[in-house]
């Protein structure tokens, strides 16, 4: 018999150090961690194949600096994963969000291939980075590595950042890719890696999420013929498992676990049996090189979260994020606020991103704007109806649902199977109260715009970030509307510039908009 170990990195968000950035304790993540198992692993066997499934070079402090101020060194993510002699790597979606000049650069310092088939020159029609899959050979044994992405970038990343590219259907192209490898290499074993996640449950095919095309892997196991393994990701959830006889793992983000594929062979190269497990870093100790290889980046990342940004009067400290998405609180005025005043309009929205954000404190520092702005989003002003306005409210206020006991509560679906607390957002500028005893569709019940109600027909320029204005989250009313302004500066630099040109910020609460129920 003969054996194949798959390990799978995805979602690593430029997760490097186990500690959180926004207090600086230690927590369970990172690639230093991961590389330890991956050293373990590679002493049980070092003929192991080693992927990333995307998502790599985005997410922490660390990458943030180190494209805005040292982007004459070698990406650190990339360098970390060429001494590990990662085999091979997959595009996210996230890999695009600091431009096409950093991702460029990041792939041109690989040793390993990059690969994604639906990502295409818009004119030539051949993959963008080359590379549609790569072989490699243990043992005798001849491996296909596929890789695919989600193709619903473009409802989210500034046009800049993917300018001249196309994204084809990443269920068509892995069919068609399938097909041809089959044919054309005859390999003994497949494995797709999908930057793209489940659909639906994976025990019952029961839809998890509205089939919007942005995750299709289950889609993937049922129709496409001829696929051993599907590597994914993209939606931060801890999942093994078979579907179809296809053997499937997904291992959750921020480096907190890696995910394992054992395969057995005959002597014929025929797979006779597959196992998939994930592998936590809980216990494991970070391997010191890796952090000495970025050091000198985190020191320099850490000098810039403490520099003193300014002050905040009053109180904007987030203690119970479920209030703040209740009634109005004077942390997302705030961002809102910020984000009017740029824009020259009188209309905004923004989101309280996920439940660890703090708010802010009396003194605020780099690392107070990092923790409460955790994406790199630009801003944009849209020209909206009155219509729309009042059809993104509800959308937003499906994010609530009552329980038994009458009292609210975060709707599962926002929850599981992955966490989307960002797709709630909360506006200024308008005024409005959400009825959560209401059916969905009809919780708006007042909806006024300098005192007077909002005309349905009438038109109204809001400004929000990238991701919402190409209709992420489902604010299909969004998509396609005329762009009045593009604000391409990021988020957390207009933060920074705001406090530091007042240097004393007030805090304020109008209570222009509450949830009742």
């Amino acid at each position: 018999m003969k054996k194949i170990t798959i390990l799978q990195t995805s979602d690593i968000h430029g997760s490097v150090y186990p500690i959180n950035y926004g207090n600086n304790e230690n927590v369970n993540v990172g690639l230093g961690k991961i590389a330890s198992i991956i050293n373990q692993e590679r002493h049980l066997d070092d003929q192991l194949l080693l992927i990333d499934n995307g998502d790599l070079i985005q997410g922490t402090p660390l990458t943030y600096y180190s494209v805005q101020y040292l982007q004459n060194e070698q990406n650190p993510m990339v360098r970390i994963l060429n001494y590990l002699s990662y085999d091979a790597a997959v595009i996210g979606n996230h890999e695009f969000n600091y431009g096409m000049n950093v991702l460029s650069q990041a792939v041109h310092e690989s040793k390993f291939p990059w690969l994604s088939a639906n990502i295409i020159d818009a004119k030539s029609k051949e993959p963008y980075f080359g590379l549609p899959y790569t072989i490699k050979e243990i043992d005798s044994i001849k491996i296909a590595i596929l890789g695919v992405t989600t193709h619903y970038i473009p409802n989210w990343e500034n046009e800049q950042n993917i300018a001249g590219l196309a994204f084809q259907d990443a269920l068509q192209e892995t069919k068609k890719w399938v097909a041809y490898i089959k044919e054309q290499e005859n390999p003994d074993v497949l494995i797709v890696s999908y930057h793209g996640g489940f659909e639906r449950d994976i025990e019952n095919g029961e839809p998890t999420e509205k089939l919007t095309g942005e995750n299709q892997g289950y889609a993937i196991c049922q129709e496409v013929e001829g696929i051993d393994v599907l590597l994914t990701g993209h939606q931060h959830r801890s999942l093994i498992g078979n579907i179809n006889g296809v053997e499937i793992v997904q291992p959750s983000n921020n480096g907190q676990m890696i995910g394992k594929i054992v395969l057995t062979l005959n002597e014929k190269n025929e797979i006779m049996h597959k196992a998939s497990e994930l592998l936590a870093v809980d216990e494991i100790e970070a391997d010191e090189y890796i952090l000495k290889m970025t050091a000198h980046f985190e020191e320099e990342t850490q000098m810039w979260l403490d520099q003193p940004i300014g002050k905040i009067e009053g109180d904007m400290v987030i203690s119970d994020p479920l209030l703040v998405r209740t009634s109005d609180h004077a942390a997302i005025e705030f961002i809102n606020n910020v984000q009017m005043d740029i824009a020259g309009v009188e209309i905004s929205n923004t989101s309280l991103f996920n439940d660890a954000s703090p708010g802010f404190e009396r003194n605020v520092t780099m690392r107070d704007i990092i923790s409460n702005y955790m994406f790199p989003n630009t801003l944009k002003v849209l020209r909206l109806s009155g219509k729309d306005i009042k059809e993104a409210l509800e959308q937003s206020a499906q994010y609530f649902s009552l329980n038994e006991a009458g009292s609210i509560e975060v709707n599962p679906a926002y929850i599981y199977p992955k966490p989307q607390h960002y797709n709630y957002d909360m506006w200024e500028g308008i005024e409005y109260v959400l009825d959560i005893r209401n059916p969905v569709g009809k919780r708006v019940t007042t909806l006024n715009y300098k005192d007077a109600p909002i005309q349905l027909a009438g038109t109204y320029d809001v400004v929000m970030n990238n991701y919402r204005a190409g209709g992420g989250g489902n604010f299909t009313m969004f998509q396609d509307k005329p762009v009045i302004k593009d604000i391409p500066m990021d988020m957390t630099e207009i933060l920074v510039n705001y406090i530091r040109e007042r240097q004393t910020v007030k805090a304020t609460v109008n209570h222009n908009w509450k949830v009742i129920w």
